[in-house]
C-alpha cells in the first residue's frame, strides 16, 4: 500500500529515477574498477573504492539535481534528454578530475582515484542511463502498438509539417492513441519511398487504404494547402467514412510547438472556405484612421465584426448602436477582455426612431456610418411586411438623413444578394433601401456606398448553426429542397471586403462581392453529418421540408439588367443598376410611414415600386 501511494499511476516520481540513476553510477564505478584491474582488484584499491564512494554519491546527487536529469518523462525520452545526461556526467567527471588534481597537489604524487577509472565510469554511466531510458520508451511504444490499442492514421503531406505531426504523435503516443501508417503526397519524387519507416504513397493508393479500412483518420498537414485540394482530400475521406483532421498553421502552435491536442477535427466552415482573399489594409486604414465611425446593427454577426476590424485601423472614435441589449452587452464584455473598451461608445438605439437617430448622430458627428441594422430572416418577414419595411427601408432612410444632417462624409449600406430579383418581402425591402439610398444621395454631398453579398458562415440564424443543433439533438436535419443552393463567405472575409469597398468611394456605387461557387445545401447537410461521426440514414435522417415562403431555389448576386464593371480588386465588382426611385416613389414611402402596421398597403407598395419583385414565385 505504501508503494502504491508513492508511485503515481501516470509517471514515475523523480526520486525513483534519481535513485536508479545513482545506482547505475555506483555499478558503473565498480565495473570500471574491475576493468581497470582486469577483474582482480588489489586489496589496497578496495580501500580506495570504499573511501571514494561517499564523495562520488554526494557529487552525483548535486550535479543530477542541478541538471534535472530526473525531470523528463521516461517514455517520451528524446535527444534533449540524452544531451542533458551527457552534460551531467561530463560535469560530474570534471569535478572528480578537479578533486584528483587538488588531492595530488596536497599529497604529492597520490591521486584520489585513477584517471582511467573516471574515463571508464563516464562511458559506462552515460551508456546505461541513456540506453535504459530508450529501453523503457521502446517497451512502452511496443505495448501501445499492439493490435487494437491504436487508431491508424494517414498524414497528407510528406513535408516538414507532416514530419512534425508524426513526431508529435510518436512523442505523445500515450495521450493520442494514434499510429501513423502512411504518408500521402502529391510529389512524384517521394512515391515508393519511406519516411521514418512509414510508406509514402500517392492519392490513389491512399484512397485504397481508406477504402479498405486500413486508415481511420486522415490528417491534413500541408501548410497553405489550396482550398480546392483540401476539399478533394476531405471529400475522399468522407466518401469512405474516414474522419478528417487538420494541423493548424504554424503561427497558432503553442510556444512554437505542435501538440496532439491541436490536431483538431475539421468543421464545415473549413470546407466551405475559398482561397484566402488577399487584401491590402492600406486603403481601409487610410479611410478609417483618425475618423469618427458609427456602426448600426453593431451587435449582429456582421456589425460586431465591423467593430473588431475597424478598431484595428485606429479610428478617432467609434459609436456602436444596436437595439438588442444582450448581444450589445456581450460585445461590451468582449471589448473589455481585449482591453479596448475605452475607445468604443456602445449605445442601445433603434434605427426606426427618427428623433433618436438625429440626436445621436448630431452629438457624435461621424465621418463614416456603416449601416448594418436590418431584419434578415426571409420566412419570418414574409408574414410581417410592415416590420420589414419599417426597419429595412424607413430605418435606412432615417439613418441616412441623420448622417446628412450631421455632415457625415460617407454612408455605407450593407445589402444582400436577396435584393436581386427578389421573391421575398425581406429581399424586396432591401432592394428598395438600395434605391432609396441612391435617390437621397444624389441630392446631398454624402458619398453613399452599397455592398451586396450572400450568406456568411456561422451568422446568427443561418443554416449551419441550425444543422449543427439538429445533429446534436439526433435529427432530423431539415433541408427545404434537394436542389437548393446558396453562396457562402466567412464573416471576416465579407467585412474585409466591405471596408475595402467603402474606401473606393464615389457616389452611389453598388459593390458586389465574388462569392465563389454556390453550394448545394443537401451536400452541406450530408458532410456535416459525416463530420460528426454519424451515418445518414442509420444514425440520423435528412428530411426534405419544401421551400418556405419567399425562399428562392438559387440566389443571385447580379440582375441580368445590371451592368458589371471591374474595380482595382478582383473580388469586388461595381454594378450599375438600372432601377431608380422617383420623387413620387419617395413620397409614397413617406406616406406609408404614417400607416403604421398596414401589411396590405406595404405589400402593395413594394409590388408597385420594385418592378422585378415576384411575390408569387417561389423558385427561380
Amino acid at each position: 500500500m505504501l508503494l502504491k501511494r508513492l508511485l503515481p499511476q501516470k509517471h514515475a516520481p523523480r526520486w525513483i529515477i534519481t535513485v536508479i540513476d545513482l545506482v547505475c553510477g555506483i555499478v558503473a564505478l565498480f565495473v570500471a574498477f574491475l576493468l581497470r584491474f582486469e577483474f582482480r582488484i588489489p586489496e589496497d584499491e578496495w580501500d580506495v573504492w570504499i573511501g571514494f564512494l561517499p564523495f562520488y554519491v554526494v557529487v552525483r546527487l548535486v550535479v543530477m539535481g542541478l541538471f534535472k536529469t530526473s525531470s523528463g518523462i521516461i517514455r517520451h525520452t528524446g535527444l534533449a534528454d540524452a544531451r542533458r545526461i551527457i552534460l551531467t556526467n561530463l560535469s560530474s567527471t570534471s569535478v572528480f578530475i578537479g578533486a584528483n588534481l587538488v588531492f595530488a597537489e596536497w599529497f604529492g604524487e597520490l591521486y584520489l582515484i585513477p584517471f582511467s577509472i573516471l574515463g571508464i565510469e563516464w562511458l559506462i554511466t552515460t551508456g546505461i542511463m541513456i540506453s535504459s531510458r530508450w529501453l523503457v520508451k521502446s517497451l512502452y511504444l511496443y505495448n501501445r502498438r499492439l493490435p487494437g490499442t491504436q487508431v491508424p492514421v494517414a498524414i497528407f503531406g510528406a513535408g516538414e509539417a507532416g514530419l512534425i505531426a508524426k513526431h508529435t504523435i510518436d512523442r505523445e503516443l500515450g495521450e493520442s492513441s494514434l499510429r501513423v501508417v502512411a504518408f500521402i503526397d502529391d510529389d512524384r519524387n517521394k512515391m515508393g519511398k519511406k519516411l521514418e519507416g512509414v510508406d509514402v504513397v500517392n492519392a490513389d493508393e491512399g484512397e485504397r487504404l481508406l477504402q479498405n479500412g486500413r486508415v481511420d483518420r486522415l490528417i491534413l498537414s500541408v501548410q497553405n494547402l489550396p482550398a480546392e485540394r483540401r476539399r478533394k482530400m476531405v471529400d475522399m475521406a468522407l466518401r469512405h467514412g474516414v474522419r478528417p483532421l487538420d494541423v493548424p498553421p504554424v503561427d497558432r502552435w503553442i510556444n512554437g510547438e505542435l501538440s496532439v491536442g491541436q490536431i483538431r477535427e475539421l468543421n464545415i466552415e473549413d470546407l466551405l472556405g475559398r482561397e484566402p482573399i488577399q487584401l491590402s489594409p492600406d486603403a481601409a486604414q487610410a479611410n478609417i484612421k483618425g475618423k469618427r465611425v458609427c456602426i448600426t446593427g453593431a451587435a449582429g454577426s456582421i456589425g460586431s465584426e465591423i467593430v473588431r476590424q475597424i478598431l484595428t485601423h485606429e479610428p478617432a472614435a467609434l459609436l456602436a448602436i444596436d437595439q438588442a441589449e444582450t448581444p450589445l452587452h456581450d460585445l461590451h464584455l468582449e471589448l473589455v477582455r481585449l482591453g479596448i473598451r475605452s475607445r468604443v461608445d456602445l449605445q442601445v438605439g433603434d434605427v426606426r426612431d427618427e428623433q433618436q437617430a438625429h440626436d445621436t448622430l448630431q452629438a457624435f458627428k461621424p465621418d463614416i456610418v456603416f449601416h448594418a441594422a436590418a431584419y434578415k430572416h426571409v420566412p419570418l418577414m414574409e408574414s410581417q411586411p410592415w416590420q420589414a419595411f419599417e426597419t429595412n427601408v424607413l430605418g435606412t432612410y432615417r439613418m441616412l438623413n441623420a448622417a446628412i444632417a450631421s455632415e457625415c462624409h460617407r454612408f455605407v449600406m450593407i445589402s444582400t444578394d436577396k435584393a436581386v430579383n427578389p421573391t421575398s418581402i425581406m429581399g424586396c425591402t432591401k432592394r428598395l433601401a438600395e434605391l432609396l439610398v441612391m435617390h437621397v444621395a444624389e441630392r446631398s454631398s454624402v458619398q453613399c456606398v452599397i455592398t451586396r453579398f450572400g450568406n456568411v458562415l456561422g451568422s446568427n440564424g443561418s443554416v449551419i448553426p441550425l444543422f449543427r443543433q439538429q445533429i446534436e439533438r439526433g435529427g432530423p436535419v431539415t433541408v427545404t429542397d434537394a436542389e437548393v443552393t446558396r453562396y457562402f463567405m466567412t464573416i471576416p472575409e465579407a467585412v474585409s471586403l466591405v471596408l475595402e469597398a467603402s474606401a473606393m468611394g464615389e457616389k452611389n456605387n453598388v459593390f458586389v462581392f465574388d462569392m465563389g461557387k454556390s453550394v448545394r445545401i443537401l451536400d452541406l447537410a450530408k458532410k456535416m453529418i459525416t463530420l460528426a461521426g454519424l451515418e445518414e440514414g442509420k444514425d440520423i435522417e435528412i428530411s426534405i421540408t419544401g421551400l418556405r415562403p419567399g425562399e428562392k431555389m438559387h440566389e443571385e448576386l447580379l440582375s441580368s439588367k445590371d451592368e458589371v464593371l471591374p474595380t482595382h480588386h478582383a473580388k469586388i465588382m461595381r454594378a450599375n443598376s438600372e432601377g431608380v426611385l422617383t420623387e413620387e416613389g419617395l413620397q409614397a414611402i413617406l406616406q406609408l410611414a404614417t400607416q403604421k402596421g398596414d401589411h396590405p398597403a406595404t405589400r402593395s407598395l413594394l409590388e408597385h415600386l420594385i418592378s422585378e419583385y415576384q411575390p408569387e414565385t417561389i423558385g427561380t
